[in-house]
């Protein structure tokens, strides 16, 4: 089990247009030639937009980018012609395969906090698609069989227990709160990333929410 801090990650973004970022993984202009995947994973990012901020249109390919809302209101447009607001519980995926271009804002008048993760498909090409589930339950796995992977959403009390998914790989990301993994600590923003995760649970120190990635390579 290999631990990363939060305070450990890059940070990125653009305070002066109300944009911060925290990347897990090698990107942009941070190039970490030994921190380029885990897994399926190759991205990680904590992203904080102020009221009225935003990424204009760029582009995606041959990525799955999966998003969840932390705190406020996320408005994604992309050219496939799909527009939404994500809310805290929401899902969001968009599958870029041959390419799309998107736009994600905040057009609420409150910050924006949101955890957006890229994973690499098991075969490049295809048309892009894009899909939102509404308030996902803990006890609905979401499926992304494009990059063989599957997210485990888990929200837990002080003291409860959850089973950590068995997997090839494992990436454990703490959305909030506090717990023990395997007689480790982690916080908000830490993240573990397992390699042939076996019989593990994690113990909520305090209420926590985890993000959870079970992958089979």
């Amino acid at each position: 089990m290999d631990v990363r801090r939060a305070d450990a990650r890059y940070r990125g973004g653009d305070r002066a247009a109300g944009i911060e970022s925290l990347h897990a993984f090698s990107f942009g202009p941070h190039y970490d030639p030994d921190n380029l995947r885990f897994g399926a994973v190759i991205a990680c990012n904590e992203e904080r937009l102020a009221p009225g901020a935003g990424f204009d249109e760029h582009p995606h390919s041959h990525t799955e980018i999966v998003t969840w809302v932390v705190s406020g209101e996320l408005t994604h447009r992309d050219s496939a012609g799909h527009e939404s607001v994500v809310r805290p519980g929401d899902v969001q995926r968009l599958s870029s395969a041959g390419g799309v271009r998107h736009v994600e804002r905040n057009d609420a008048a409150e910050p924006l906090v949101f955890v957006q993760m890229w994973l690499a498909p098991l075969e490049p090409g295809g048309d892009p698609a894009y899909e939102i589930v509404h308030g996902i339950a803990d006890s609905t796995p979401y499926a992304v069989p494009e990059a063989g992977a599957m997210l485990h959403v888990r929200r837990l009390g002080a003291g409860e227990r959850t089973a950590v998914p068995d997997g090839s790989f494992v990436y454990v990301h703490v959305v909030r709160g506090e717990v023990w993994l395997d007689g480790v600590g982690l916080g908000p923003g830490d993240a573990a990333r397992i390699t042939d995760a076996k019989d593990l649970e994690a113990v909520a120190h305090s209420p926590a929410e985890l993000l959870l990635w079970e992958m089979s390579g």
